[in-house]
């Protein structure tokens, strides 16, 4: 039977303590809006930007800096720094070339990104990690929750499942975006979705 992540979620943030500290892995600044909206009352969230399939930098930059800008107006999570790394998504994407989008090289750079966050997590004394992925449309929820638990039984933090495009999650992005005059982009980031 397929799983609810949505209502796993739902159940799991009515249990936990308010003020928990979570860390968000953030693929963007409208995927970020709609979960944080979801989050921030019941976490002391902090986003992650880690995104090194992102291969143009003018392109990671952009994206970052609307990622910082929405979280300064909003005041609705800090931000925790880190590389861009593009050389560790080549490296793990070297041999999948000609996969299709949503592929095995999807799954590995949902796994590079999430394991990341697990690690930082853990080495920065978070209780819970998630990430915004699950929002779009065209990434694997199933994959994403299935990888996240995997990566946060490793490190030993623990993963918050979600399905966030559930109860119009997505909508709402498209909302919150509109209101805070958000950059949306229309490719993932890696030259592969590009193309």
């Amino acid at each position: 039977m397929k799983r609810n992540y949505d209502k796993e979620m739902t159940a799991a943030l009515a249990t936990i303590k308010k003020g928990t500290r979570l860390l968000l892995h953030s693929c963007c600044a409208p995927c970020s809006s709609a979960c944080l909206e979801r989050l921030k009352d019941v976490f002391d969230v902090t986003v992650l930007y880690y995104n090194p399939n992102i291969d143009d930098r003018e392109e990671y930059e952009k994206r970052k800096a609307e990622q910082i800008r929405f979280l300064e107006e909003t005041g609705w999570a800090k931000i925790l720094d880190c590389e861009h790394e593009p050389q560790a998504f080549e490296e793990m994407a070297k041999g999948l070339e000609t996969e299709p989008e949503r592929g095995k090289r999807c799954y590995l750079c949902y796994e590079l990104r999430l394991e990341k966050t697990a690690r930082l997590a853990k080495a920065n004394g978070f209780a819970f990690f998630a990430t915004t992925l699950t929002l779009s449309p065209y990434k694997n929820a199933e994959w994403l929750n299935e990888i996240g638990e995997k990566v946060g039984g490793r490190y030993g933090v623990s993963y918050l499942v979600s399905d966030f495009k559930k109860q119009n999650g997505y909508r709402r992005s498209s909302e919150l975006s509109k209101e805070y005059g958000l950059y949306r982009q229309d490719f993932c980031g890696c030259r592969f979705s590009k193309r």
